[in-house]
């Protein structure tokens, strides 16, 4: 089982260009993404989180259901669901505007434990941010690692989320000695201010960094460095590229049984390069449509 912990909202796509095109509704959140796209890829996954009563969140439930994702888990609010307006640049690009106040997804309470057979953890994105919830999710964390669970965190960041930069990087550090694997983005990285060693050096045993279209770049504590190439596609968006990779490398891992430091140790140049590759493909499918609509397993064969 690998678990997948944070937020799910709806996103509001537009399907034009100006400041009031037409918004479509979607289905999303860093973490609901990753959950969405680790079900269809196959890994038997659950969703930690608190949703809506509302409509928003019956329909965020149902598309966990659809994807296989195992939601006995989920806590249930009768405050409304976030939302986020995303802009798409002209490259495709995705950049976000959030309503978060009193939404459901803050009052999250960590959970007593985790479901039976958890081999693994995912963080990230808004979760780890809005307080009440951001502290319920590092207390699982920091759970979670001390039961030798294997945990990943992509920080996602969202700078109009955050009001004291400083003391989220801060909070971040912290967080490194409870996270086996990093994976962040090229701007993230440089938002953090921080580099691959250094974060190695804080705890993780590996850091994936994606650049975008040009790939992926996978460092190891053992001082190990791989990296491929994007794998070339007509984007329509970036939104939920990053979460697919997140998913990727989660199914991927474990379906080669490295969800440990010593499974990541022993993957070497050809095992990183296979994951890395994989991680691009399923990136690549969610590049070339609309929204966050991740691959299914038949889309990117196997690992």
């Amino acid at each position: 089982m690998i678990v997948v912990a944070g937020e799910a909202l709806i996103d509001l796509v537009p399907r034009g260009t100006g400041a009031l095109a037409d918004l479509k509704p979607a289905l999303g959140g860093g973490p609901y993404n990753t959950a969405v796209a680790l079900g269809r890829l196959g890994s038997r996954t659950a969703f930690c989180s608190r949703l809506s009563y509302d409509a928003f969140g019956e329909a965020l439930l149902d598309g966990l259901r659809r994807a296989g994702v195992d939601v006995s888990g989920v806590q249930r609010g009768s405050e409304p669901t976030t939302l986020a307006v995303a802009t798409v640049g002209a490259d495709g690009s995705a950049g976000y505007s959030f309503y978060v106040e009193g939404t459901a997804d803050r009052l999250f309470t960590a959970p007593a434990e985790l479901p039976a057979g958890t081999r693994a953890v995912s963080f990230g994105t808004c979760s780890l941010v809005l307080e009440p919830g951001t502290s319920a999710y590092e207390e699982l964390m920091r759970k979670a690692a001390g039961q030798g669970v294997f945990t990943a965190l992509d920080p996602n960041i969202r700078p109009g989320l955050i009001g004291d930069a400083d003391a989220y990087r801060a909070r971040f550090a912290g967080w490194l000695p409870s996270v086996s694997l990093l994976k962040l983005s090229e701007e993230d990285a440089r938002w953090l201010g921080g580099t691959p060693r250094e974060w190695l050096a804080a705890g993780p045993s590996a850091v994936v960094i994606t650049h975008g279209g040009d790939g992926l770049t996978a460092y190891t504590k053992d001082g190990g460095e791989y990296s491929v190439p994007g794998e070339k596609v007509d984007v329509v968006d970036t939104i939920g590229a990053g979460d697919t990779v997140n998913a990727a490398l989660l199914h991927a891992l474990s379906v080669c049984d490295a969800l440990s430091p010593e499974g990541l140790a022993g993957l070497g140049a050809p095992g990183w390069t296979r994951l890395l590759r994989f991680a691009a493909r399923a990136a690549a499918v969610t590049c070339s449509r609309a929204g966050a609509e991740p691959p299914y397993a038949s889309e990117v064969g196997e690992p």
